[in-house]
C-alpha cells in the first residue's frame, strides 16, 4: 500500500502539467513558440534566471520536476536537457551546502528511516552510492542532496555523481518538449519514456536496496 501511495503524487503532477499545458496550448492559443519567443527576449538572461531558480529549489521546497518540465516546454529537448542538468546540479549543490554547513538545525532527517545507514557508508562509496541512488531515485533528489551534505560526503565525487539523474533529466526534457509541440504521438511516446523508468526504478527498487546495504 506504501509503495501505491508512493507513485500518486507523481502521477497526479503528470496529469496536472498535462491539463495546464492542454490549456494554455488549445484554450488560450498560446504554443510553444510564443512562450519561446517570450522567454528568450530576455537574452542570456532566460537561461541564468532559469538557473538561479531551479538551484533555489532546496531553499523554498519547490518541486524541481515542475523546472524540469518548463524548460523542455520552453526550449525544446536541446538545448532544454542542457539547462536542466545545469540547473539540477546547481539544486544540488543547495542541497549539499545547506546539510554540510546548516545541518539539522535546518533539516531534520533523524525520521528518515535510512538516514543512519546510508550516512556511515555513503563515505566510503561516496561516488557509487550517490550515482546510484541518483539513477534510481528510491528518495527524494533533495533528500539525497541534504543527506549527502550532512554525512560530510565529498564535494567533488558527490557532483561528479550527478551524472546518474541523465535518464531521468532526458525523459523530462522530452516529455516537456512534446508537450509544447501538441503532437499527439510524440506525447505518448515521451510518457511512456516516463513511465517506463518509473517502472524500471519500481522492479529494480529491492535489488538496490539489497545491494547498498538498505533494510526496510
Amino acid at each position: 500500500m506504501t509503495h501505491i501511495k508512493n507513485w500518486i503524487k507523481p502521477i497526479l503532477f503528470l496529469l496536472f502539467f498535462a491539463l495546464a499545458a492542454y490549456i494554455v496550448r488549445f484554450e488560450f492559443n498560446i504554443g510553444a513558440n510564443d512562450i519561446s519567443d517570450f522567454i528568450l527576449s530576455f537574452g542570456i538572461w532566460g537561461p541564468i534566471i532559469f538557473f538561479l531558480l531551479y538551484a533555489l529549489g532546496p531553499i523554498v521546497f519547490f518541486p524541481t520536476s515542475v523546472m524540469s518540465l518548463a524548460a523542455g516546454f520552453v526550449y525544446g529537448l536541446f538545448p532544454g536537457v542542457i539547462y536542466i542538468i545545469l540547473g539540477a546540479t546547481g539544486a544540488a549543490a543547495t542541497g549539499y551546502i545547506m546539510g554540510r554547513f546548516f545541518g539539522k538545525s535546518v533539516i531534520e532527517m533523524d525520521n528518515f528511516k535510512w538516514f543512519n545507514q546510508i550516512s556511515d557508508k555513503i563515505q566510503e562509496r561516496s561516488f557509487l552510492y550517490v550515482f546510484i541512488l541518483r539513477l534510481v531515485p528510491l528518495m527524494g533528489f533533495d533528500v539525497l542532496s541534504y543527506m549527502s551534505g550532512l554525512a560530510r560526503v565529498k564535494f567533488r565525487p558527490f557532483i561528479l555523481a550527478s551524472v546518474g539523474m541523465i535518464p531521468g533529466t532526458f525523459a523530462y526534457a522530452f516529455l516537456g518538449s512534446s508537450l509544447g509541440t501538441g503532437d499527439a504521438g510524440m506525447i505518448a511516446i515521451a510518457v511512456g519514456i516516463l513511465v517506463l523508468l518509473m517502472v524500471l526504478t519500481y522492479l529494480f527498487r529491492n535489488k538496490v536496496k539489497q545491494w547498498l546495504g538498505l533494510s526496510e
